[in-house]
C-alpha cells in the first residue's frame, strides 16, 4: 500500500496554519477543520484543489476518518 498522510499533515507540511489552508480553499477554517477530521466529507470541487494547495496529488492523501487513519498505521506498525 501507497504511505499516505492526513490532511492535516500537508497542510502542516506546507507550513500553514488552519485559518490560512481555508483562506486558500475558500471555505471557514472549522470547515477545514473538519474535514481534517474526516476528509470523506470534502466534496470533489475542493479535493481537486488539493494538489495546487498542499503540493502533493490527491492520492497521496488519507481520505476518511483521522482515527481511522491511526488505527492503520498501528496495525502496521504491529506487522513490521
Amino acid at each position: 500500500m501507497k504511505k499516505q498522510i492526513t490532511l492535516d499533515a500537508a497542510r502542516v507540511r506546507m507550513g500553514y496554519s488552519l485559518k490560512e489552508a481555508a483562506e486558500l480553499f475558500k471555505v471557514h477554517y472549522q470547515t477545514l477543520s473538519s474535514w481534517e477530521q474526516d476528509s470523506s466529507k470534502m466534496k470533489q470541487k475542493y479535493v481537486q484543489k488539493i494538489p495546487d494547495i498542499y503540493h502533493l496529488p490527491i492520492e497521496d492523501i488519507f481520505f476518511g476518518n483521522k482515527n481511522d487513519f491511526i488505527l492503520v498505521l498501528k496495525k502496521e506498525h504491529l506487522e513490521v
